[in-house]
């Protein structure tokens, strides 16, 4: 395990102190288990996640009843 220094203000080590002293853990285990949830949150690099979330936003649209249709028009397409 790598150690690291990081600079936080005052006021963030003594809510992290209480934290921890009322869970029973390190300084340390808290801040690791931080970023574990932290990182178990992020989005994977390259991911198509996006894809998902966008799924099916348009699909009760009442105005856009044929999507190549829309995108034709709204070109000036015929």
């Amino acid at each position: 395990m790598t150690r690291i220094l990081a600079d936080l203000p005052e006021v963030d080590i003594e809510w992290l102190d209480a934290l921890a002293a009322e869970q029973g853990k390190s300084r340390a285990a808290v801040l690791r288990e931080a970023v574990a949830q932290f990182r178990a949150q992020a989005p994977v690099p390259g991911g198509q996640d996006w894809i998902a979330r966008g799924a099916g936003y348009w699909k009760n649209r009442a105005d856009v009843n044929d999507g190549v249709a829309w995108q034709r028009a709204l070109r000036g397409e015929r």
